[in-house]
């Protein structure tokens, strides 16, 4: 399936304020027979997003109609527990493209950026304007932009600058992975080899 590019991002976001999410929760292990990408996104949080039932929980914000958006914004410690790779996947087939927390699992981390998820790492007082923000105004955007590496709240113009792997960077700036690098770089691998063999 072709990567979505990435360059800057202005959405709404889903606020999640809950620490330590773990990939269970993201993706609970009953789903994880398929071996595609697809279709996960259906079940992204099932437990929180449904009531025993099956009906939807209407307490829960991906229910609520006021939220949405590319952005996910979490508490602290997301993404931690086992290191499925299918979380990721679930959250970028649901449609998000962002997930911003005060602290990511290593694991999680990168299983998101080598899946086509930008996970922005802020500082927690940061967070708490967001979250504050979304309180105020459920339709209150962000703006990533991952060239300048920068994240802003354009409500109040508060902003901060986020890290990320310079590989990783360029991969999701052309929406590649790590093959599609490597083709991409083709030519130049061709050209080494020739003149390593002369």
């Amino acid at each position: 399936m072709p990567r979505e590019k990435f360059n800057i991002l202005r959405s709404p976001f889903v606020p999640l304020p809950v620490d330590n999410v773990d990939t269970d929760q993201i993706i609970p292990a009953r789903f994880l027979k398929a071996t595609t990408r697809e279709g996960f996104g259906d079940n992204l949080f099932r437990d929180w997003r449904y009531l025993p039932d099956g009906s939807p929980n209407p307490g829960f914000v991906l229910n609520k109609p006021e939220y949405g958006g590319k952005i996910l914004v979490a508490g602290k410690n997301f993404g931690s527990g086992s290191s499925r790779e299918h979380a990721a996947w679930a959250i970028y087939d649901y449609g998000f493209r962002v997930v911003v927390s005060s602290f990511f699992a290593d694991i999680f981390r990168n299983n998101a950026l080598n899946n086509g998820l930008l996970p922005v790492q802020v500082t927690p007082d940061f967070l708490e304007k967001i979250f504050a923000a979304s309180e105020q105004d459920p339709h209150t955007e962000l703006e990533v932009d991952l060239p300048a590496q920068t994240i802003t709240l354009l409500s109040t113009g508060d902003q901060e600058s986020f890290d990320i792997n310079p590989y990783k960077k360029e991969c999701l700036l052309n929406g590649y992975d790590d093959i599609d690098y490597l083709l991409s770089i083709k030519e130049k691998i061709i050209a080494f080899e020739q003149q390593r063999n002369q």
